[in-house]
């Protein structure tokens, strides 16, 4: 199959250089083809540290080391390629970046956060209708080669809950569990699915945890670590649990969620539904009205 000629919007997260790399280098361990990197427009928002410190470097690592075109647009991007990934670490900006892109119809990954608020998911999600543009939206964390093994298990319609743990970090910007957070949502939904019905949350003394029921009378916990750089999940079965190791695997996560985003600018297949994605910004908007009101919150 020919090559995609695929475009960054957003050069402010060390996710466009993994990228950038897996795709542009054969000599990476990850290398994976079908696709490079061609072009990419910078952005970045001078109100968010994460985001001004990190797009100048970024944007000199891309254009001087792996050849990629430094447009002066997100349009310019969309118009030299055959699909675009929106990787600016700011989730605030991703529903004005998608309007720009989406006129010209291509498919498009958005990192995560797809946004900070539901209503600005949802725009995104009618936008991409209006365009009938295939999109998809996600945390490198669900594709952790340890629990891909695990949900592939012969006994994974048996699950009845999941418990998953990881760093946390707060930042004004990302509301919440719209920063680090995100990542333990989108774990707890790549094994337990949609169909959240009500959160609690609890904040204290710098702890951090989560108790989510299912409409089936699942239950799933998240518990961030303020202070603890680790990670895993516990997945519980009718008759056993298990631990998966969401950390061991290295930057070969990325290699996996990138073969599905390869497949869905292919295909048009998205293997991240998108009505899931929609529901896990509820779920994080849920949380963070928990986390403040110290009360249980249904959907």
């Amino acid at each position: 199959m020919a090559e995609l000629k695929l475009g960054l919007i957003g050069l402010d997260t060390s996710h466009c250089k993994v990228f950038s790399k897996i795709l542009n280098d054969p000599n990476d361990p990850n290398h994976i083809s079908g696709g490079r990197i061609i072009a990419a427009y910078p952005g970045g928002s001078p109100d968010f540290k994460a985001s001004a410190t990190r797009v100048d470097g970024y944007t000199t690592e891309l254009r001087d080391g792996l050849g990629v075109h430094i447009a002066e647009s997100p349009e310019e991007v969309a118009s030299s390629c055959d699909a675009i990934l929106i990787t600016s670490v700011d989730g605030r900006v991703h529903p004005e970046q998608f309007a720009k892109i989406a006129p010209f119809g291509k498919p498009v990954f958005i990192d995560k956060p797809l946004a900070v608020s539901l209503e600005e998911a949802q725009t995104i999600a009618n936008t991409a209708e209006r365009f009938g543009i295939r999109w998809m939206s996600g945390s490198v964390r669900r594709y952790a080669d340890a629990l891909n093994a695990s949900l592939n298990r012969e006994d994974s319609s048996n699950i009845t809950g999941a418990d998953c743990y990881g760093p946390i970090e707060f930042t004004p910007t990302q509301p919440g569990y719209y920063w680090y957070g995100i990542h333990l949502v989108d774990v707890l939904y790549r094994v337990l699915g949609i169909g959240c019905r009500a959160v609690t949350a609890f904040s204290v003394n710098g702890h951090e945890t989560v108790t989510a029921v299912w409409q089936d009378g699942r239950i799933g916990t998240l518990r961030g670590n303020l202070h603890n750089g680790t990670h895993g999940t516990w997945i519980h079965r009718d008759k056993s649990s298990e631990y998966v190791d969401t950390a061991a695997d290295g930057l070969r996560k990325y290699a996996n969620l990138m073969q599905d985003i390869l497949h869905m600018f292919r295909t048009g297949e998205t293997r991240i539904n998108p009505q899931e994605t929609l529901e896990i910004i509820r779920f994080i908007e849920a949380v963070n009205e928990s986390r403040v009101s110290g009360k249980t919150v249904s959907f």
